[in-house]
């Protein structure tokens, strides 16, 4: 007896559900790619404006900004598990203690000295600022992905060479937070959402075979 197309099709889709076992879920993403290109402590990009600041206190900028990122990351992107953002960052900081120590207090003395009263609290302030700034709601996926990555360099880094992973990774962390969208991640385009399926009409068929001629 011949079947009609409708009913094959839908054996072989029983036929198919019936072989498929249970898998783990799996997420495959193109990486977001942006610009590494060195950056430095006078840059805008780099972070908050530091008036009349020495070559040595834009560096401690720079470190500090990076290591800011670095903890906006572990502390907002934990359910990437498979990045180690925590791990990494908490590993980073004794890794990284004794250059992160002095860059902490090449700004403080910055901020005193560059203002009459008030330094400390002034810091305080640009901290914060500073931590705020790595905030992003579009873009969160490819701000942890970075910083999975940056992360990752970090902590391979030799010591007191932290420095050198902000003046080259930082201006990537700060692009990411623009978002980034994946052309191959279903939903990106609604249109592929749809799948388009040949017509089911009797008239299109000659036993198991599509007539386009005859349905277009």
């Amino acid at each position: 007896m011949i079947q009609s197309p409708i009913r094959q099709m839908g054996m072989l889709m029983t036929l198919l559900l019936g072989l498929a076992g249970p898998v783990q879920a799996q997420v495959f993403w193109y990486p977001p790619q942006y610009p590494s290109v060195p950056i430095s402590g006078a840059d805008s990009l780099a972070g908050l404006p530091l008036p009349q600041a020495t070559p040595a206190e834009l560096d401690a900028g720079l470190l500090w900004n990076l290591r800011s990122g670095l903890n906006v990351a572990a502390l907002k992107c934990q359910q990437w598990t498979g990045l180690l953002l925590v791990d990494n960052y908490n590993a980073t900081l004794v890794h990284h203690k004794a250059e992160l120590a002095k860059a902490y207090s090449t700004l403080e003395n910055y901020f005193i000295r560059v203002n009459k009263t008030g330094g400390a609290r002034k810091f305080d302030d640009y901290s914060t600022r500073t931590y705020n700034g790595f905030s992003s709601s579009m873009g969160q996926r490819s701000f942890c992905h970075v910083a999975g990555k940056i992360g990752r360099e970090a902590l391979s880094t030799p010591k007191g060479q932290m420095l050198s992973v902000a003046r080259t990774q930082l201006r990537e962390l700060r692009l990411s937070l623009q978002g980034y969208s994946d052309p191959f991640m279903l939903g990106a385009d609604p249109r592929r959402l749809f799948v388009v399926l040949p017509s089911f009409d009797h008239k299109c068929w000659k036993r198991d075979t599509y007539k386009p001629q005859k349905c277009g």
